[in-house]
């Protein structure tokens, strides 16, 4: 299935000069939304297991989820500050103008738990390379990071070198 033609591209969108790649399209279409899933999870199986789904705020909840319920697994959230009820592990990172700060429970993954990383897109690298280092400050092992979109021309899988990285569309230029 052709994923990239159910994907709508916003120009200027959030401001001039960007070309925002909105999935609420191919969500709203059951077959591609079933299909990128389907093929996420089966990408996941073929590592030889996972025993949890990490999704970033907040797209990453809609794509994770469904990851984890078709593998068997739990979800697990990593959110922006204060939005986390329960005692929590922060994460700071830079970000190219200032700092940003992922949170995720202190109990959400246990030592030694094989770890996916589940997100819409991979742009610069930037919160996914966080999120991965707050998941292994609690003792989890991230085996790999699953994408539904991957912007080649940001180049942020050169900021996850060692980590598994797999994309199901990607685009070379804006």
């Amino acid at each position: 299935m052709n994923l990239q033609s159910k994907i709508r591209n916003v120009q200027n969108f959030p401001k001039p000069g960007i070309g925002f790649k909105d999935i609420t399209t191919l969500l709203g279409d059951g077959d591609a939304f079933k299909f990128a899933v389907d093929t996420i999870a089966n990408n996941l199986e073929r590592l030889g297991g996972v025993d949890i789904i990490v999704g970033p705020e907040a797209r990453g909840f809609i794509l994770g989820t469904p990851v984890a319920y078709k593998l068997g697994v739990g979800f697990v959230p990593i959110r922006k500050p204060g939005k986390l009820p329960s005692e929590v592990e922060s994460y700071e990172y830079s970000l190219e103008y200032g700092t940003d700060i992922l949170e995720i429970h202190k109990d959400a993954i246990a030592p030694g738990q094989k770890v996916a990383i589940v997100d819409d897109l991979l742009a610069t690298g930037g919160t996914v390379a966080a999120a991965s280092k707050l998941i292994e400050k609690l003792g989890g092992e991230v085996v790999s990071l699953q994408f539904l979109i991957e912007l080649d021309f940001l180049k942020g899988r050169d900021k996850l070198n060692g980590y598994e990285v797999n994309s199901l569309v990607h685009y070379s230029a804006e």
